[in-house]
Parts: structure tokens; C-alpha cells; sequence
């Protein structure tokens, strides 16, 4: 399969094997190299890296600790389905962590900070397709990070966000890129001008963005999702106030 060829390829000796199974297999699942209900093999994957099975299985288990891999009676170890649900929680916490983010920038706006994400909005607007857009979407979203001395708070995203992230790349044909760099700039602008009020409603809006065409790309894909039993809960894209004013 190309996707193990692409995990087996490169791996460095010289340092830990499973962390690098790990990432390596995440990205495949997530770029939708895996399709779901794909079984994926353990030994396989160890004949095709040359490695033991031992860190095949660590990575499995963190896979698994995502949702990402499950492990079946008489069926082996799959790929999952993207949980609907997970998802949407996903941009839920996801946006209520990044307002924080980004009213902690605003608060005290910083010269060189505002200077970097206006270099990555060049790069962006240069970029060639949506698939390069999503890297650089991650890296600006981390540097926000980053800057509020969040990283290890987006290393929590970043598990939580898996099923998130399998949808943006099932969503690569219609993803709105220069709508999605208009927003990245009014973010920065909001920051730079200390208007923490602004900076939230800037990054919600922009990370509600994101999946406003979720339930057409459910529609587009239903082989691909875990849907709840019940109604199916949609996205929230109730457009957000910039300020709100307490009633005297």
C-alpha cells in the first residue's frame, strides 16, 4: 500500500522509532490516505519499516487513545470512522481555548509577534493549494500559541483535534482559502491594535469558519462518518458580536 511506503520511508535510527510510527500514520490518517475501515497491520507495517513490533504497537495505542485506530474481535486493527460528534466538540473546545489565546496577545501587543504572522499572511496568500494552506493555517495557529505561552496547551489541541483536521482535508476542493487568509489578517489586526474584544470574535468567527460546510461534506461522504443515533447536531454559525455591552 502507498501509505506504508510513505510510513516506512526515511525513518531516522538514530532516534525513538514509535514516536516517529506515530506521526507518520497520524498524518496518513488524517490526510485520508486510510480510509475508513481500512485494516492496518502491525506486522506489516514492521516487515515494511524493518523495526520490531514493539514500538508498531506503542504507536498503535496512541492512535487508538485518538480514535483513530480501533482494535476489532476477529477483524483486526481498523481505521476508525470520523466521529461527528468528536468533531464538533472538537471546534467547540478549540475555540473556546483560542479566544483565550488570542485576548492574552491582545492584551499587550507584541512588535515582533505582529511582524511574523504579517510574513506568514504573505506566504499564505502565495500559497498553491489548499493542502499547503492547511499546513500553513497549523503553524499559525500554533505560533499564536506559542506567543501567549500556550505550547504545551496546543500540544493538547492538536490530540483533540484529529477528527477535526480529517474533515478539513475531505474538504480540500471547496476550502475557502483567501476568505480563510482575510480572516487570519483581521485576527493579527485585532491583536495589533489591543482589542481583546475583537481578537475573540475574529477567531471564533474564522475557526466556525472552518466547518461551515460540514454537513455538506457528510453528505458528500457518508462512508466516512460515525454519526450519533438521534438528531444530528449541525454547527453553530450564529454570526458573534465583536463587543458585548453589560445592560445597566
Amino acid at each position: 500500500m502507498t501509505a506504508y511506503r510513505i510510513i516506512s520511508s526515511d525513518l531516522d535510527p538514530a532516534t525513538a522509532i514509535a514516536p516517529q510510527l506515530y506521526a507518520r500514520l497520524r498524518d496518513a490518517i488524517i490526510r485520508n490516505r486510510f480510509a475508513p475501515g481500512d485494516r492496518i497491520s502491525e506486522s506489516e507495517i514492521a516487515r515494511s519499516c524493518d523495526v520490531s513490533r514493539q514500538p508498531v504497537r506503542e504507536a498503535f495505542i496512541k492512535l487508538a487513545g485518538e480514535g483513530l485506530l480501533a482494535v476489532l474481535p476477529q477483524r483486526g486493527t481498523i481505521i476508525t470512522k470520523i466521529s461527528y460528534t468528536a468533531v464538533l466538540d472538537a471546534r467547540f473546545l478549540r475555540e473556546a481555548i483560542e479566544a483565550d489565546i488570542v485576548a492574552i496577545l491582545a492584551a499587550a501587543p507584541n512588535i515582533p509577534l505582529i511582524a511574523e504572522l504579517r510574513r506568514q499572511l504573505q506566504v499564505q496568500a502565495n500559497v498553491a493549494d489548499s493542502q499547503s494552506f492547511i499546513e500553513l493555517d497549523e503553524r499559525f495557529h500554533r505560533t499564536l500559541a506559542d506567543a501567549a505561552g500556550k505550547r504545551g496547551t496546543w500540544r493538547q489541541i492538536e490530540g483533540l483535534k484529529s477528527q477535526m483536521d480529517r474533515v478539513r482535508f475531505l474538504s480540500l476542493g471547496h476550502f475557502p482559502v483567501a476568505k480563510l487568509i482575510a480572516q487570519h489578517a483581521a485576527i493579527a489586526d485585532q491583536i495589533e491594535a489591543g482589542d481583546t474584544s475583537g481578537a475573540n470574535a475574529a477567531i471564533r468567527g474564522h475557526l466556525r469558519e472552518v466547518l461551515s460546510d460540514l454537513p455538506q461534506i457528510r453528505a458528500a461522504n457518508p462512508d466516512f462518518f460515525d454519526l450519533p443515533d438521534g438528531d444530528i447536531p449541525e454547527p453553530v454559525n450564529a454570526p458573534i458580536q465583536a463587543s458585548i455591552k453589560e445592560e445597566n
